[in-house]
This record gives C-alpha cells, structure tokens and sequence, in this order.
C-alpha cells in the first residue's frame, strides 16, 4: 500500500516543514471556528442568506490588494519576519472578535470590518508561507507536501464546523472566537521557530530596488508570459465563483434538511472530508505526468458534484422541516464529499506547477495571485450564488452553478489546449 497511501517523506526529512504543517494545521482548525461562527453570526442578526454573502464581499478588497502587495513584499523581505508580523495582525483581529462575542454585539459592520482585517492579513501571510515551503524540501517531494497539506486544511474543514456550529449551539460566539485565538499561537511559535530566509537571487527574474507597484506589475507581467501557470487561476476562479455552496449552507439547514446550526457544520464538513480522503490515498499523485487533464477532470467532477447536490435540494423543497431529514442529508453529504475529494487533488497539482515552475524571487507574487484567486473565488462564488438563491432558491442556485462550472471550463480548454498537455516531465509554465 505505500504506493497508494500519503507519502510522509516530507514530514521525515524536514523538521523545519514538519514543526510548520503541524503549526498551521492546528492554526486552521480554529480559523474554521471562526469562519462558522462568523457566517452563524451574522445570519442570526439579519436573517439573510444575502448578508452572510456579503462577509465575503468585505473580505474581497483587501484580500486582492494585500494578496498582490504583499506578495511583492515577501519577493523583497525575509519571509519569515512577513510571516510572523501578518499572523500578529490576525491574532489580534481575533482577539478583537473574541471581545465582541462575549459582549453580545449585536452590529453586523463590526463583523463586516474585523472580517476585512483578517482577510488583509492572511492576504499577506499566505503568499509568505508558501514561498517558504519549496526552500525547505527538494522539488521531488512538493507533491507530497502539498497533499499533507491538504490534508491538514481539511481535517481542519471537517473538525472546525463541527466543533464550531456545536459550540454556537451550546456556548455562544464567545468561546468559539476565543479558543480560535489560543490555537492561532501554535502557527505563530513555528514561524518564530524557522531560520531567516531572504528571497534569493535569480537573473531570469530581477528585483526592484523598493517595493511599490512597479514590483506588483513585474509579478502580473511575469504571470502574463506562463500560460499554464495563469490556466492554473483561470480553472480555480471557473469551479469557485460559479459553483463554492458554502453561502448557502445556512438556509439550506433551515428551510431544507432541519438540524439548524448542526447540520451546517455536517454540510461544511463534508467538503473537507472528501478532502482528507482524497489525500489519505495521494501516494500515487507524484507518479502523475499530465498533470493539466488531472486538473481538468478534477475541476469537471466538482461541478457535477455541486449540481447533483442542487438536484437533491430542489427534490427535496424548501420545508422548513422540524427534525432532520437524513436520507436527503446523506445525499447532500455524498454530493460534497465527492465535490471536496475532486476540489483537494486540483489543488494539489495547481499548487505543484505553480512552486516547481516559477523562480524564487518571483514566487511570492505569484504565491500573491495564487492567494488572492483561492479565497477571492470562493467570496465572489458566495456572493453570486447568494443573490442567485434570492431569485432560483439554494438548489436551483447550486444546481445551475454547477452545470455552468463545467460548460465554462470546456470553453477555457478550448481557448488554451496547451493546459492539456502540460508534461510534469518537461514542464512549461
């Protein structure tokens, strides 16, 4: 089995990467409290499935501008020191948080505004850690990285709704925020713990003397001349603007399948977890040589997933039910499941072309883009499907998102072939 199962050589051979991914993984189960809690805050102040997609739109703007600039400034700075001043921002942000839940706050912009200033931070912090991974492990071994990382972000998924909705239910939003705040420490402690790290030198990729927007523009200009590494972005943005359900997950728990807060938790969950098992068997993945049409058919699987799981809700209809109705929760869960196992191994291969196929001084702002695509996707997709779902209901918003997640990235594969042939053997960004 051990061509099947996940490879743990990256764990073995470096201890810097394994303090890391078991700092972040522990980080992002309680960012997952968070992001639960927030969405649960926010429709129990306005009843709106509308206002829960509208905490995506107020993490979009710094999300782009600090996900591009600070980019460029992980290009120019040690990343260690981006890493850990941009994780101090979010502590504190969460902190913040913490505050209002055990007060009672009952205004949304507040939630509104912290949302934002998380979202700018991270927006800095990610494009930060990931140009750190490719320095501390041989190109040989980012597939399996990236896929221990996966799997860390969706035990994460699947533990954090659950744990986060039933805390809700139980204890309030303060508790939730509170101990998202104490596990965001041990992220914080394996970024102090590495060694500096400078971006470094390279001729085919020269560097500004100062960070500002020429640098920015040098990113996007670079990004502008590797077609398959921009296809990367073009395919996420495709599956996550039409067809990412999370925003409708809410109401779908009420009026559809009963079990209120719980249920959103188990449908959050379910994402993740065929995330955890399509990376449990991800031994394979280093083997893959056409790693384009792996991307393709992944992409392909999660739309028809994210469609078949509108179907069981407009079969189902909106009932209001008092108790849950688990048979069509079953299939809502399968639906996903296999929606979040297409979603872990596109991202997988994404990150692998993106890491094995740009220059270390250029990395960080392509790590930028990369950040700003990842989580602005799925914000505009909640948007949209938010205010589609006004007009069609969640499952007909879910059902044609779906079904225009697939039609759209046929017409990208048209437009850009060469995506389908990218050879990981003689790869051409």
């Amino acid at each position: 089995m051990p061509s099947v199962l996940v490879d743990l050589s990256p764990l073995r051979v470096s201890p810097a990467f394994r303090r890391l991914w078991l700092g972040l993984s522990i980080a992002n189960l309680g960012t997952q409290f968070t992001v639960v809690a927030v969405g649960l805050q926010v429709y129990e102040l306005t009843r709106s499935t509308f206002s829960v997609g509208l905490v995506g739109l107020c993490a979009l703007f710094p999300l782009v501008v600090f996900g591009l600039y600070g980019g460029a400034i992980v290009d120019h700075a040690d990343r260690r020191t981006v890493a850990l001043i941009a994780s101090g921002v979010s502590w504190a942000a969460t902190l913040v948080l913490a505050i209002q839940g055990w007060a009672g706050n009952g205004h949304v912009g507040l939630l509104y505004l912290l949302t934002a200033v998380q979202s700018g931070a991270n927006a800095v912090n990610s494009p930060a850690r990931s140009a750190i991974i490719p320095r501390l492990l041989e190109p040989r071994l980012m597939p399996a990285a990236n896929a221990l990382q996966t799997i860390g972000w969706n035990v994460a998924l699947t533990g954090g709704p659950l744990l986060g909705a039933a805390l809700v239910a139980v204890a309030d939003y303060g508790p939730v925020y509170t101990i998202d705040a104490v596990l965001f420490t041990f992220a914080i402690v394996a970024l102090f713990r590495l060694p500096a790290m400078p971006p470094e030198a390279d001729d085919s990729a020269p560097r500004r003397a100062r960070v500002g927007l020429g640098s920015v523009l040098d990113g996007l200009r670079y990004l502008g001349t590797r077609p398959n590494v921009r296809m990367t972005f073009v395919v996420d943005l495709i599956a996550m603007i039409t067809s990412m359900p999370r925003v409708l997950f809410p109401a779908v728990a009420l009026l559809y399948l009963g079990g209120g807060e719980t249920t959103t938790g188990v449908l959050t969950a379910a994402i993740a977890l065929g995330g955890i098992v399509a990376g449990l068997f991800s031994g394979g993945l280093a083997r893959v040589r056409w790693q384009g049409r792996i991307i393709v058919g992944a992409i392909t699987a999660w739309g028809l997933s994210i469609a078949a799981f509108g179907l069981v809700l407009v079969v189902v209809g909106r009932g209001s039910p008092d108790h849950v109705l688990w048979i069509a929760l079953a299939l809502a869960v399968l639906t996903l499941a296999i929606a979040g196992a297409s979603d872990a191994v596109s991202a997988v291969f994404r990150q692998t072309i993106l890491q094995t196929a740009t220059p270390d001084n250029m990395r960080g702002r392509l790590q930028g883009v990369f950040t700003v695509v990842v989580a602005g996707g799925p914000r505009l997709g909640e948007l949209l499907l938010g205010a589609v779902s006004t007009r069609l209901g969640e499952g007909g918003a879910a059902l044609v998102g779906g079904l225009a997640c697939v039609l759209l990235l046929a017409l990208a594969m048209w437009l850009q072939r060469s995506f389908w042939h990218y050879d990981a053997r003689d790869p051409q960004p």
